[in-house]
């Protein structure tokens, strides 16, 4: 096996749970050049990684291009797939596109897994089909079982996030006491927002945490997307911190929608706890060993909770099983928590309680329960 191709067409998050998966392929043939399509927007939580050989970068801006564009477009970006003679592609997104783009490449070796939605005849866009994962599993299991049941492994389950130096420099000239004027017994990253709305805890509650760690000595670095939604909201949050602190100014951060994806890594490499929603700087953060305490609404820990590389270690790592074993609740894994309501509806995967884009299990949360399972972690540092 000379070229393989892993698609990959979903967010940020998404695309960094797939490195242990390109790892299996990476030691089963270990001369082969490992090509990643992804979205683009997602290629640079990948850069810098040595396993990749090939970043393809789809541009889903043509979706708003006239018909006739559209297509040519479409068309010429398969045949460049089919040009670059791959002799295996993995498909870990399961979508119709990623299907098709699996089948023009005219591989010889077409993995995918078995689908319950698509179109008529999708499964024959594929050589070799895994069956859906039993049970409750992590999305980093779910990626590598496409291909392990194929024979292709590893017991190295660590999700790897590569960091420049340039960007380590960034976070340590805002921290250097001496440059910054600031003293701290912690650093805190905290990112209270994602993408979508119903992940996001209630401004307040976030806002009282954030005070709460002020007071308590921290420095936080507070972070968003420069998404407007996501600045905007973050905005919000900092300014009711503002109105309830005096004399901590100094030790809140403001980088929101100020920093690339390796920045918002080196920010969370170099702080001692992550606190923050569901969303792909949680995964970030988790990929650098940072201790991560995640809020978690109506999306499943099981399957979407922060991933503890030193567990995902060997045949006998808590990785290799089921790392957040619960349907909801407060669970651990490693050094990491996620902090969950045990309601039966969750996981419901909802966006919000009745399309609200609120979900009740997510602000039911208190911030007196965040601060004590921060606590009793910034007590051991």
């Amino acid at each position: 096996m000379k070229k393989i191709l892993i698609i990959k067409l979903r967010h940020i998050g998404d695309v960094l749970l797939i490195i242990p998966a390109i790892r299996a392929l990476k030691d089963t043939f270990p001369d082969a050049s490992i090509s990643v399509l992804v979205n683009a927007g997602t290629e640079d939580v990948l850069k810098g990684n040595p396993l990749i050989g090939e970043l393809i970068v789809l541009d889903r801006g043509v979706k708003i291009l006239p018909v006739i564009k559209r297509y040519a477009k479409e068309v010429g970006f398969l045949k460049t797939i089919r040009q670059k003679g791959f002799d295996m592609t993995v498909d870990l997104t399961g979508g119709d596109r990623a299907a098709i783009m699996s089948f023009a490449s005219r591989a010889g070796y077409r993995l995918g897994r078995v689908f319950r939605k698509g179109f008529i005849g999708k499964k024959y866009m594929y050589t070799h089909l895994s069956a859906e994962p039993e049970g409750r599993k992590h999305t980093v299991l779910q990626n590598l079982g496409v291909v392990k049941g194929f024979g292709i492994n590893t017991e190295n389950l660590s999700v790897d996030f590569y960091i420049p130096e340039e960007d380590r420099l960034f976070i340590k000239k805002i921290l250097t006491p001496d440059a910054s004027r600031i003293t701290y017994n912690a650093i805190v990253h905290v990112h209270p927002t994602s993408r979508w709305l119903f992940k996001c805890w209630k401004d307040e509650a976030m806002a009282e945490v954030i005070v709460w760690l002020l007071e308590r000595g921290a420095a936080v670095i507070i972070t968003s997307s420069p998404d407007i939604r996501e600045v905007e909201k973050a905005r919000t949050i900092l300014s009711l911190v503002s109105s309830r602190i005096t004399h901590h100014a100094s030790r809140l951060i403001d980088l929101c929608g100020k920093t690339t994806i390796k920045q918002l890594g080196a920010i969370s490499e170099a702080s001692d706890l992550f606190f923050g929603v569901d969303s792909a700087p949680m995964h970030i953060a988790a990929a650098v060993g940072t201790p991560v305490i995640a809020l978690f609404g109506p999306s499943g820990a099981f399957d979407w909770g922060p991933w503890d590389n030193a567990e995902g270690q060997g045949a006998g790592g808590r990785g290799q099983g089921n790392p957040y074993p619960k349907k909801n609740g407060i669970q651990r894994f490693g050094k990491h928590t996620v902090i969950q309501r045990d309601w039966d509806c969750i996981p419901c995967g909802e966006d919000g309680c009745e399309g609200s884009k609120i979900s009740d299990c997510l602000d039911d949360i208190k911030p007196a329960e965040a601060v004590e399972i921060i606590e009793r972690h910034l007590k051991r540092l």
